[in-house]
């Protein structure tokens, strides 16, 4: 099982710590959040500093919010990126569910779904070095991986489950083990139906504090603050694994599952929790 570390968005100055230790270590892969009216890094800038300060680790974003984003641009931003990085982009994308994100991108709630959808039409014909559209040439450069960087979407309705067998590589999941489950089964349904060959990637995701107990309070705090907004954050909080064997179960449940890789996502900021979960796995 592949295990990747996703980073707190506290103090985006501390990034580059936690990458290089991730980096020297047992993990796979650096995951970076998305929003636009709070104060985290945005993701595709930071991820292109993270993974010029590392050289294995894949560099994800889980999820960027596409539909608040210039197609064009975003198909030139991720070419770049991958490319530069030496093909360790993982492009995880989502519609998102905040309405002042939105307001603020000038891009209506209710065209998310569409948008996406229409997004993924031209940057899989961007990056396949074909033209952008009628009287406007290709967009460069090529991206290392043929086709585009590996894309997943994220997201819980069937709509969002069936674009993965649409547009993507696979499916990132922010669920626990105990629904998980019947999210990946969805998705390999509808990659059945679509005739796509092999497997789905299953990329898992669960919250994770590992350390003293200032450690696990500053994380409660920070996811509780970013969460706010669902009116769900008590809930989403008292699940977030503490113990080296609440993670070890969690690993253990999802490779049951049959998923690909397990994101350890931290909101707490002590870079030390790297070193920690490396000695868990």
């Amino acid at each position: 099982m592949n295990v990747g570390i996703g980073l707190p968005i506290g103090d985006p100055a501390t990034l580059l710590d936690w990458a290089r230790r991730a980096d020297a270590g047992p993990f796979s892969t650096l995951g970076l959040l998305d929003r636009l009216v709070f104060d985290n890094p945005e993701p595709l800038v930071a991820l292109a500093v993270l993974a010029g300060a590392t050289s294995r680790v894949r560099v994800q974003t889980e999820v960027l919010l596409a539909p608040l984003r210039d197609t064009a641009l975003l198909a030139k931003q991720a070419a770049t990126l991958d490319r530069m990085s030496g093909g360790r982009l993982v492009l995880g994308l989502g519609v998102g569910g905040r309405e002042d994100d939105h307001r603020a991108a000038g891009v209506p709630v209710g065209v998310r779904g569409r948008r996406l959808d229409e997004q993924m039409a031209v940057l899989r014909r961007v990056w396949a070095g074909e033209p952008y559209g009628d009287e406007v040439g290709p967009i460069g450069p090529a991206p290392a991986r043929a086709g585009g960087p590996e894309v997943l979407f994220g997201g819980f309705k069937p709509v969002a489950l069936e674009r993965v067998a649409r547009w993507g590589d696979g499916f990132l999941a922010a669920a626990a083990p105990s629904w998980a489950g019947g999210l990946f089964d969805t998705v390999r349904g509808f990659w059945k139906e679509y005739g796509r060959d092999g497997e789905p990637r299953i990329v898992a995701q669960v919250n994770a504090a590992l350390g003293p107990q200032d450690v696990v309070d500053d994380a409660h705090a920070r996811m509780h603050a970013y969460y706010t907004f669902t009116g769900m954050a008590d809930r989403m909080v008292a699940g977030m694994l503490t113990t080296p064997g609440e993670i070890r179960d969690a690993i253990a449940a999802f490779t049951d599952l049959g998923a690909d890789e397990v994101m350890l996502y931290c909101y707490g900021l002590d870079p030390n929790q790297v070193d920690r979960l490396a000695d868990v796995l």
